[in-house]
C-alpha cells in the first residue's frame, strides 16, 4: 500500500510516492481513537479521504493558532514596552500582564510550529494555558486607555486556541 504526497498541490507539480509509515502498515479503517490515539499532537495514520480531510482541518487550525500566538506575543510585548517600569500600580500590570502573555503566546507558538515530540495531552495544556493567560491579558488591556488593539489582538488568539482545541476533540 502506497500513500502519494502533495495532495492538493499548483497543477503542473510533481507528486512524490513514499511508502506507508510502518505504524500505519495492516491498519484498516480510521483511527482507533481519533486524534485522541495519536503520540506528539498528530493523527496516527490517514486512511481515508474523511481523515485526510480532518488532517488539513487539524494542520489549518494549528498553524492558526501558531500565528494568532505569535501576533499576540508582539502586541502584548509592545504594549508592555510602551509602559515605564515607575507607573502606577495599573501601568505596572498593564506591564506585567503583557510581558506574561508575550513569553505564553511565543512558547505556544513554538510548541505548534515545531515537531519537538510533545504529546496531545502537553500541546492540550500548553493551548488552554496561553488561552486563559490572553484571556487575561485583554481584560487588563480593556482598562488601558489605547490597549484597545492589543485587547482585541489577544482576544483573536485565545479564540484560535479555542478552535484548534476543538479539532483536538
Amino acid at each position: 500500500m502506497r500513500y502519494r504526497a502533495g495532495v492538493g498541490v499548483a497543477s503542473g507539480a510533481r507528486s512524490v510516492s513514499r511508502p506507508v509509515p510502518a505504524r500505519c502498515r495492516g491498519r484498516r479503517g480510521p483511527p482507533a481513537a481519533g486524534f485522541g490515539a495519536a503520540r506528539r499532537g498528530y493523527p496516527r495514520c490517514v486512511t481515508s479521504t474523511t481523515s485526510q480531510q480532518e488532517l488539513f482541518r487539524f494542520l489549518e487550525d494549528r498553524f492558526a493558532c501558531a500565528q494568532a500566538c505569535t501576533a499576540c506575543a508582539r502586541a502584548s510585548a509592545l504594549r508592555a514596552s510602551l509602559v515605564g517600569p515607575d507607573g502606577t500600580e495599573e501601568q505596572e500590570l498593564v506591564r506585567r500582564k503583557g510581558i506574561v502573555c508575550a513569553e505564553v503566546c511565543d512558547a505556544t507558538c513554538r510548541v505548534l510550529s515545531e515537531d519537538n515530540r510533545v504529546d496531545e495531552a502537553g500541546i492540550r495544556v500548553q493551548v488552554e494555558w496561553c488561552r486563559t493567560v490572553c484571556l487575561e491579558t485583554a481584560h487588563v488591556f480593556d482598562r488601558h486607555p489605547g490597549a484597545e488593539d492589543g485587547a482585541a489582538v489577544c482576544r483573536a488568539c485565545a479564540q484560535a486556541c479555542t478552535d484548534f482545541l476543538q479539532t483536538l476533540q
